[in-house]
């Protein structure tokens, strides 16, 4: 079963300019870097949904997936994830967020330390690029 594959949804959410942030906790896996609300698929899950619903289990933001950013296979050492980035937009006016998340702009996003499969988004929303891959 380890050499099995991972399916994890990423929200990658973008309001004003400004996208939702948080920090991967001591004792967490890729501990101290940068990351975007998200986490393992369910069986039979789509992933725009697991995206959305990752989203408000650690941060309470409800979300509304717009479209895919990017998809890829990376292995780390802890194994192997077939990631999908969703670009997602706040469902309500409100934008209050717990779980330790903030509201970054692009170019802040730079500055962080992210886990490496989340590079090419990251070029991407800095360059100021959301369209779909």
């Amino acid at each position: 079963m380890g050499d099995s594959v991972q399916r994890v949804a990423v929200a990658v959410v973008e309001n004003g300019g400004a996208y939702l942030v948080g920090m991967r906790r001591p004792g967490e896996v890729l501990a101290g870097h940068a990351e975007f609300p998200g986490g393992k698929c369910l069986p039979d899950e789509e992933s725009a949904d697991c995206a959305i619903r990752e989203c408000r289990e650690e941060t309470g933001l409800p979300v509304v997936a717009v479209s895919r950013l990017y998809a890829c296979r990376h292995t780390y050492t802890h194994g192997t994830l077939d990631l999908e980035f969703w670009l997602c937009r706040p469902a309500t006016d409100s934008t209050a967020v717990g779980g330790g998340y903030e509201w970054l702009s692009a170019q802040a996003l730079k500055s962080l330390r992210f886990p490496e499969a989340n590079r090419p988004v990251i070029d991407r929303l800095a360059a100021g690029e959301q369209s779909a891959s």
